[in-house]
């Protein structure tokens, strides 16, 4: 086990753990995270070691940003993209346009940040030093705060996605929407993907006019269901796959099979108490699905639109 109980101090504020040879220092590890759901720091950072193994494929190697909550989920919180000082000999920093970002690759790493009450990780969705996207996600995002169709809208997603050839998976982003999640081939651009975006979203809205929207402006949204393909872009971040969201039910961002999309899957399904038994029934399902070519569809929207 790379974690052990923590040896505290006569006040109960501070322990130790040593971590794959790394001794770092553990501040009240009975501070409740996620109240409600009697989540404390230190059982919060046993969850992220059950977590590593599937979060770090998609934090490492990229410029992370995360979202702090010294108090716990429902307090004040802050964005940190700047690598947060002391900084630990383990951890590694990429800059970027002048930000000193962590490169959240070792549970070492991933432990130290959760020991500052980092609740959310949300990585670039390009790797460090390239300018290509790593993946493809596109964020079905809902304006109500309770969307019962949103998981309607996503299996709709996927359908076209499958129409044409291409392979994707639905996750939870943890809080109130859906991100379709493709694996690609290396070589294709941010604005090749934006470009089939656009057209499939062009798409739904000309189909599903009552439920879709492509209107960036929430206010002018209605009660409609944003997809947005626009977020996915260089230097812009999204949830990861695996992280924890700072939600009264402590959920996880989490990958579905779209059998379960279609039984009209809750993201508070998905959470931290309950994801550790999941993960080892059935695996990573991004994971499962091999890296998709675009060639075709790019073709036939632009010839000269397929990979250089």
């Amino acid at each position: 086990m790379p974690i052990a109980t923590p040896s505290r101090s006569k006040s109960h504020h501070q322990g130790t753990i040593t971590v794959e040879g790394h001794e770092l220092v553990i501040t009240n590890p009975e501070k409740p995270l996620w109240p409600e759901k009697g989540v404390t720091k230190f059982m919060f950072l046993q969850k992220l070691i059950a977590l590593s193994p599937y979060l770090l494929k998609y934090t490492s190697n990229r410029h992370l940003t995360t979202i702090r909550f010294p108090h716990g989920w429902n307090d004040k919180s802050f964005y940190q993209k700047n690598c947060p000082e002391p900084i630990p000999e383990f951890v590694k920093i990429a800059e970027l346009d002048g930000i000193r970002y962590v490169n959240l690759d070792s549970l070492p790493t991933l432990l130290w940040l959760g020991n500052l009450a980092c609740l959310e990780f949300h990585p670039s969705f390009h790797y460090i030093g390239s300018l290509e996207p790593a993946e493809w996600l596109i964020d079905i995002d809902p304006t109500l705060e309770e969307e019962p169709r949103i998981m309607e809208a996503a299996y709709l997603v996927g359908e076209i996605l499958d129409s044409l050839g291409i392979q994707s998976v639905p996750k939870t982003s943890g809080a109130t929407g859906v991100q379709i999640y493709v694996p690609i081939r290396k070589g294709y651009s941010f604005e090749q993907l934006r470009s089939i975006g656009k057209f499939i979203g062009d798409f739904l809205v000309a189909k599903h006019p009552s439920l879709f929207t492509i209107e960036r402006l929430k206010k002018d949204r209605g009660d409609l269901i944003y997809f947005d393909y626009l977020q996915h872009w260089y230097g812009k971040t999204l949830s990861a796959p695996y992280t924890p969201r700072a939600k009264i039910h402590a959920s996880v961002s989490t990958p579905l099979t779209w059998d379960e999309v279609k039984a009209g899957a809750h993201p508070k399904d998905f959470n931290l108490l309950n994801i550790e038994e999941r993960l080892l029934q059935i695996g990573d399902l991004i994971e499962q699905v091999p890296p998709q070519s675009l060639d075709h569809l790019l073709e036939k929207l632009s010839p000269a639109g397929k990979r250089k």
